[in-house]
Formats: C-alpha cells, structure tokens, sequence
C-alpha cells in the first residue's frame, strides 16, 4: 500500500525513519514545507555520494536536484517498509548511472533526435497577447516558479538559460557572448531544459 493511505508508523525502525515517514505523509497532504525538510534532510548526502560517481561540482549539484524532483514527483508510489532514506538513494544512484552512462555515448546523435534548433515541449509556451485574468495569474506564478528553480540550476546552465529565454538571445548570439563553440551551447542548452523540465513538471502541474 502507498504512503498517502492511512497507515500505523512501522514498528522497529528509527525515531529517524519514523520522522522522514511524517514528512512524506505531509508532503503527501499538501505542505510545502515538507518537502524542504526532507531535501534538508538529505541533500548533502546525496550530493556527496553523487560526486563520488561524476567528479565534477556542477554535474552533482544539477544529479542531486534532479534526484530530489524524480523522487518527489514519484512520491504517492512510495512504499513505507522500506526506509525513505534508502530509496532516495535509490532513486540518486539509478539517475547516476543513466547520466554516466548516456555521457558515455556520442553527444552529437542525442541531438540529431531531436533538432536543438527547435523548441522542444519541455520550454514553456508563450502566453496569448490578451490573457484573462485567471491565465495572467497563473502566468505570474509560472514565471515565479520558474525564476526560482533557475537559481537553483549551477551557473553555467543558470546563464544559458538566462541568455535564451529571459534575453531572448540565438544559439549563435549565445556562443558568441560566451565565448563557446556552438555545439557546446546547443548540447548544454538542451540538457538545461531537460533538466528544468524534470523539475518544473510536477509543480507547475499543480497550477
């Protein structure tokens, strides 16, 4: 049975363990805060044992977000005999292995599949020119949203992303601000919407 069901604490576990169970029941139920006390919780472990497998800061950091946004958006699937702790870890070491292993393969034919010179879904639709209200609202706390997680992305993403959507600027315009080859713009620019996509989704759903 899933965690978001009603459900007795389990018995001999840790006063640890018991405690992550009540922050996913919340979580579960709605409240935010939970969600950062869990991340609290474990983001420096799981940046650690990240780092260990990539070696490089910025891959880590940007592994352990999306560690974090996988396990919470796959949260009601949750099962409470098995530690929190354990299969966050889990869900960390699996994505891991996944970017270990698609780095291992020749970056050029992952963008041939999908042409980088075109928006893809994950990008946020443009508004219409005249929005109710209620569209300009939930505009607003998109572009909200999305500015938050940006900050959260580690710099060389954050100013990509920056330079694309908030300058509106081409790939071309982008190398040449940056002083990096073109390809190295489109590949790092198509792994940053992948992975704000990852992160966005299931909360922008919930606009």
């Amino acid at each position: 049975m899933a965690v978001s069901a009603q459900q007795e604490k389990p018995q001999g576990v840790s006063q640890r363990a018991q405690e992550d169970l009540r922050l996913v029941q919340a979580a579960l139920n709605g409240d935010q805060s939970a969600y950062a006390q869990l991340m609290a919780r474990y983001r420096d472990a799981i940046y650690f044992l990240v780092l260990k497998m990539v070696h490089d800061p910025d891959d880590a950091n940007d592994l352990t977000i999306e560690a974090f946004a996988k396990a919470f958006s796959n949260l009601p699937k949750y099962l409470p005999e098995f530690a929190f702790s354990t299969w966050l870890y889990r869900i960390a070491l699996n994505n891991c292995i996944d970017f270990i292993r698609k780095n291992r393969l020749e970056c050029v034919s992952i963008f041939q599949e999908e042409n980088p010179d075109r928006e893809s879904a994950s990008e946020l639709e443009l508004p219409s020119p005249q929005p109710d209200p209620e569209e300009h609202y939930v505009r607003m706390q998109r572009n909200k949203l999305l500015r938050e997680v940006i900050e959260r992305l580690s710099p060389k993403y954050r100013k990509l992303i920056e330079l694309r959507f908030f300058e509106e600027l081409s790939y071309e315009e982008i190398a040449e601000r940056t002083n990096l080859p073109l390809g190295t713009v489109k590949a790092q620019l198509f792994r940053a919407k992948n992975l704000l996509y990852q992160i966005l989704k299931p909360r922008l759903d919930k606009l």
